[in-house]
C-alpha cells in the first residue's frame, strides 16, 4: 500500500529552516553536517514511526537537508535522523512531551516537534512594537511562572505561571508606572535537571533528583513558547504568547523576552531565533544572556529598531536608531557599595548617575535574578544557599550588601528602620539615574528569597513572588510608585542625552554639575560619603513644551549628619522639599504641589544614610513662608 507521505518534487519554493506549510503538505530544511538524513513522522503520541523519509541528496545544499513532502499532517510529530541517530529540530515552531511543567517521569528521549500544515490564523488587528525610547522606559524583570504562581497572586488558578497569568496582572503595571517588561526565556528549556546535564557543580556535592531548572538559563528550542508556560488543558503556547503581546501593546506596555545562548550555536541560528521572535510574534526587545555574536546582531538591518540588551556592546554599529543598550551589573556592584558607605565610591557613583551614551543607551538595576533581591540586600551580610543542596557553595559572595545590624529576620525596630530607609536609598538611587532603570519584580514591595542568591532551582516560594508582601509592605510599594512617577515627571532625570557637565546652551549654569558638602566644589577624596548634584531645569524638556524645574540632589551616605551649602537659584526661584528618605512619616516624598518652602535657601542639614531632593519653583519666598508658618521643615526635624 503506498504511503500517504511521499517527497513532493512539485513543490520549488524557497523555504527558511524549520517546516513550513505548503500547498500540499510541508517543507522540511534542517541544518546538521552529517552523511545522510531521514525525516521520521510519527502520529501523535506514537512510540513507532508512520514512515521514514530519506531527503533527496541532490537538493542538499551546503549542510542543509531539504525537501517537500506531500501528505496530511494534522496531528502529525516528527524528528530527524542524521547517520542513525534520532535529533530534534531545532527550529520547530512547537514540541510535544513538556506540557506539563516539572514532570520527572518523562523520558529523556529527543523532543518530537509538531508538524503544524496550517498554523492558526492569529488576527494582530495592526498591532506593531511600540519603540518607546529607552529615556522613557521603566523596565520590570519578571519570570513567566513565578509572578503568578502563588496562591496569594489573585489570578485564577488554572492560570497561575502561566502567560495568561501575566495578563491578569495589566492592570497592576500599569498602576505602578512600568512601560517594559523583561521576561526570563519564555522559550521551550528542559525544566527536569537530570544527572547527565548539570553542569554548575564544581565542588562534588551531591545533587537532589528531584531539582529543576527554574531560570531557564540553558540551551533550549529558541523559536518555541515553553508548552508548560501556557494554560488550560489543550496546551496552545504560540497562541497564548501572541495574546500576551497583544494585550501588552494595547496597554502600552512593551515586552522584551530573554535568550540564553551558551556560545555553542552557529551565528547564522541566532541571527534568525532573534529575526523570528521579532518577525512571528512582535517582541519590542530582547535582552541577550550568555554568549551570542553581537557584532552581528547590532548590524543586522531588520533589527535596527528592536531594543538589543546585552551585557556589552563593544565595537558594535549601533546604527541611527538608538536601539543598543548596556545593560551589565556595574551599576548594581558601584551603587550598592555606595549606599552602604564604603570607601572611595563617589567617583563611580556620579558616573553611573549621569551614564547615557548618546549612541548606546544603558540600563541600570539595583538587583536582578541572579544575587540579593533588593529587601535581601540590607537583610543578609552572606548567602544562604542551603535550600540548593551544594553546601551553600553556589552563587557569587560578592553581594556589596549589610544587613544594617542583623542577620536576616529580626524584631528590633531600629535595624528595621534602617532597612527601609536603605530602601528607600536604592530606589531613589536607581530612578534619578539617567540610564533607563530595571526593577526586578517583587522589590517594589520587598520581596525576599530569604538570603538565597543563587535561586536558579527553586521552584517554591523561595522564587514565587508573595503578592500577599504589598499590603504588609505598602509603604516601600507606595515609595516605588512615587519615585517611578516622580522620574517620568521630571526629564532632567531622564534626559536624551548624557549630561554634558557642560552648559552648551548658555543657560548660566551647566546641564548636571556635581557639588560636595559646598556649593561648587565637589569633593571625590576616598574618605568621603557626601554627593550634591545639579540639574538645570533649561535642559529639561516637557512634552507640552516649556522646561523643567532646577533640582538638586543631596547624597549623604555617611553615618554621621551633614550639613550641605545649597547653589544659588535663577532670580524667582526658591528651594521647596520634594523628597527625603529619612523622613519615614512622609514616606520619602511630599505631596505633588505642596512641597514645604526651606527656610534656609541656603544650607541642608542631612540626617545619616539618606538622600535629599529640593526643587526650584517660582514664587515669593516670603508669601511660601507665610503658607507654611514660617518653619524649616529641615529645622523641624532636628
Amino acid at each position: 500500500m503506498k504511503s500517504r507521505f511521499e517527497i513532493d518534487q512539485s513543490e520549488k519554493g524557497e523555504y527558511p529552516l524549520g517546516a513550513w506549510a505548503t500547498r500540499n503538505g510541508m517543507h522540511f530544511s534542517f541544518a546538521h553536517p552529517g552523511e545522510s538524513c531521514v525525516l521520521v513522522l510519527y502520529r501523535s503520541g506514537g512510540k513507532t514511526p508512520l514512515v521514514k523519509l530519506p531527503f533527496p541528496r541532490e537538493q542538499r545544499m551546503g549542510d542543509v537537508w531539504s525537501a517537500a513532502v506531500a501528505g496530511d499532517f494534522a496531528g502529525v510529530e516528527y524528528l530527524y535522523e542524521v547517520d542513525g541517530e534520532l535529533k530534534t529540530d531545532p527550529c520547530g515552531r512547537q514540541f510535544s512531551g513538556r506540557e506539563r511543567w516539572g514532570d520527572l517521569k518523562r523520558t529523556a528521549a529527543p523532543l518530537r516537534a509538531m508538524a503544524l500544515p496550517e498554523p492558526e490564523a492569529f488576527d494582530w488587528e495592526g498591532d506593531r512594537p511600540l519603540e518607546i525610547p529607552y529615556e522613557e522606559c521603566i523596565f520590570y524583570h519578571i519570570h513567566a511562572r513565578g509572578f503568578t504562581r502563588h496562591a496569594s497572586s489573585g489570578v485564577e488558578p488554572v492560570q497561575r505561571g502561566t502567560f495568561r497569568g501575566i495578563m491578569e496582572k495589566i492592570p497592576y503595571l500599569r498602576e505602578l508606572g512600568v512601560t517594559t517588561l523583561v521576561l526570563q526565556p519564555p522559550v521551550e528549556f528542559e525544566e527536569v535537571l537530570r544527572p547527565e546535564c548539570v553542569d554548575r557543580n564544581p565542588y562534588g556535592v551531591q545533587q537532589q533528583a528531584d531539582k529543576l531548572n527554574y531560570w531557564g538559563y540553558t540551551p533550549g528550542q529558541m523559536m518555541a513558547p515553553k508548552a508548560a508556560y501556557s494554560s488550560g488543558g489543550g496546551k496552545a503556547p504560540v497562541r497564548e504568547f501572541k495574546e500576551l503581546v497583544k494585550g501588552l501593546h494595547r496597554a502600552g506596555l512593551e515586552l522584551v523576552i530573554e535568550l540564553f545562548f551558551d556560545g555553542t550555536e552557529s551565528p547564522a541560528y541566532v541571527l534568525e531565533a532573534v529575526r523570528f521572535w521579532a518577525r512571528e510574534f512582535h517582541v519590542d526587545g530582547i535582552r541577550l544572556v550568555g554568549y551570542a555574536p553581537l557584532k552581528l546582531l547590532g548590524a543586522d538591518p531588520y533589527l535596527r529598531r528592536l531594543k538589543l540588551l546585552a551585557a556589552g556592546w563593544d565595537g558594535a554599529d549601533s546604527g541611527n536608531a538608538r536601539h543598543l543598550a548596556e545593560c551589565g551589573e556595574g551599576f548594581m556592584l558601584e551603587m550598592r557599595g555606595f549606599l552602604k558607605g564604603d570607601e572611595g565610591k563617589l567617583d563611580s557613583a556620579a558616573f553611573c548617575i549621569r551614564h547615557n551614551p548618546a549612541n548606546i543607551a544603558v540600563v541600570n538595576y539595583m538587583a536582578d535574578i541572579n544575587g540579593f533581591t533588593l529587601m535581601d540586600m540590607v537583610s543578609y551580610n552572606g548567602k544562604h544557599n542551603e535550600a540548593n543542596g551544594e553546601g551553600n557553595q553556589d552563587g557569587t559572595d560578592y553581594n556589596q550588601s549589610w544587613n544594617c545590624g542583623a542577620e536576616g529576620a529580626t524584631r528590633k525596630k531600629k535595624v528595621l528602620a534602617l532597612r527601609r530607609k536603605q530602601l528607600r536609598n536604592a530606589l531613589l538611587m536607581l530612578f534619578l539615574s539617567q540610564g533607563a532603570p530595571m526593577l526586578l519584580s517583587g522589590d517594589e514591595f520587598g520581596q525576599t528569597k530569604k538570603g538565597n542568591n543563587n535561586s536558579y532551582c527553586q521552584d517554591n516560594e523561595i522564587s514565587w513572588l508573595n503578592w500577599g508582601l504589598l499590603k504588609h509592605n505598602g509603604d516601600i510599594h507606595a515609595f516605588a510608585k512615587a519615585a517611578i512617577a516622580f522620574r517620568r515627571r521630571h526629564p532632567v532625570f531622564h534626559m536624551k542625552r548624557e549630561p554634558a557637565l557642560m552648559d552648551y546652551k548658555s543657560c548660566g549654569m551647566p546641564d548636571v554639575s556635581y557639588h560636595g558638602v559646598k556649593a561648587w566644589y565637589p569633593d571625590f577624596d576616598a574618605s568621603r560619603r557626601q554627593l550634591g548634584v545639579l540639574y538645570c531645569g533649561e535642559y529639561g524638556e516637557l512634552p507640552g513644551g516649556g522646561h523643567d524645574n532646577y533640582f538638586y540632589v543631596a547624597y549623604n551616605m555617611h553615618w554621621t549628619p551633614q550639613e550641605f551649602a545649597l547653589p544659588s537659584l535663577p532670580g524667582g526661584l526658591v528651594w521647596h522639599l520634594a523628597a527625603d528618605t529619612d523622613d519615614a512619616e512622609q514616606n520619602g516624598f511630599m505631596p505633588e504641589g505642596r512641597e514645604p518652602l526651606l527656610e534656609d535657601q541656603r544650607r541642608l542639614t542631612m540626617q545619616p544614610r539618606s538622600i535629599a531632593v529640593v526643587m526650584g519653583k517660582p514664587g515669593e519666598k516670603e508669601k511660601e513662608k507665610e503658607k507654611r508658618g514660617g518653619k524649616n521643615v529641615k529645622t523641624e526635624k532636628q
